[in-house]
């Protein structure tokens, strides 16, 4: 039996949440606070998180009163990426989902796999670029592999001094994340250096590269966006939303979206793969031995 036909009858009921608020929401003025909320497991992305961003986002939106946005996290991490090991993880759970496409847990094969990502990871993300209010992502700590799908659908990220980006999952054999915006955020060969390496990738020399608009410190990180998302928000509503209209087109013109459906598939075929070829659609690694990989990576980066 291999990983996906196990993940399909692993029984929901040993899906342990360790909160019923994995998504904050504040209002501060006139900006919304989207606020990842699993501290404990450095803000992991389990699809009980996904689909609570998704309700918080909408709420933005539907309020008149909003008029930017700010996506950051709880504790020392932005995000740690998706969840491959906390007990949340809730792969098999079903949800009401937001795309058109079906239910993924009772499906075989890769089919599993592919239904569940293309909800929660692919159209979700892109749902989330085009928001029509201006968004910012507030960045600290650890911004790794699904976490940097959440910053890169915002319009502006502020990161702080110690922050840094990292996509390690070539460790599995998988060409980098679900949202495969890394050629459009960093120069081609950059990307392939981040990729194929899967090293850190330090705030200021994402600054450099322009993937990060401004950096701060971790003390004036609030302070920061809430005066930034204060001035998008004395703009002109209508202006903002044509802004990114037009800007989000220009990626679109220059493939973006033709970009993210090929990988996607590639992605997937790399899923398929590790599950026939080791003991899971992993590569054979899990939450541990990734930690593991990516501190003795660290290690070695920061001795250079």
């Amino acid at each position: 039996m291999n990983e996906l036909d196990r993940l399909v009858e692993t029984p929901k009921a040993d899906i342990v949440y360790e909160t019923d608020e994995p998504v904050r929401y504040e209002v501060v003025g006139p900006v919304a606070h989207i606020i990842l909320n699993r501290p404990q497991f450095n803000n992991a992305q389990n699809s009980q998180m996904t689909y609570a961003l998704d309700a918080a986002f909408r709420r933005a939106v539907d309020d008149d009163a909003v008029r930017a946005i700010v996506l950051r996290g709880e504790g020392k991490h932005f995000s740690a990426g998706h969840d491959i090991g906390t007990p949340g993880r809730d792969v098999t759970a079903s949800w009401d989902r937001v795309g058109l496409f079906p239910d993924h847990t009772n499906k075989p094969g890769v089919e599993f796999l592919y239904t569940r990502e293309h909800e929660v990871y692919l159209t979700m993300c892109r749902r989330w670029r085009d928001v029509p209010k201006p968004t910012i992502a507030a960045v600290q700590g650890a911004c790794v592999a699904g976490g940097l799908m959440l910053a890169w659908v915002c319009d502006i990220i502020v990161a702080t001094d110690d922050a840094f980006f990292q996509d390690p999952v070539n460790r599995m054999g998988i060409p980098g994340v679900e949202y495969f915006a890394h050629g459009f955020e960093l120069p081609p060969r950059i990307a392939k250096e981040f990729i194929l390496l899967g090293e850190r990738l330090p705030a200021e020399r994402a600054y450099n590269f322009g993937m990060v608009n401004r950096l701060t410190t971790r003390e004036n990180l609030l302070n920061d966006v809430q005066q930034l998302g204060e001035e998008l928000a004395s703009r002109p509503r209508l202006g903002n939303w044509l802004t990114k209209q037009a800007l989000n087109h220009v990626e679109e013109l220059r493939g973006k979206r033709s970009a993210t459906d090929a990988h996607f598939h590639m992605h997937h075929f790399a899923h398929a793969q590790s599950d026939l070829l080791s003991s899971n659609s992993l590569g054979g690694m899990d939450a541990k031995s990734m930690a593991a990989a990516n501190k003795s990576a660290a290690k070695n980066t920061d001795s250079e």
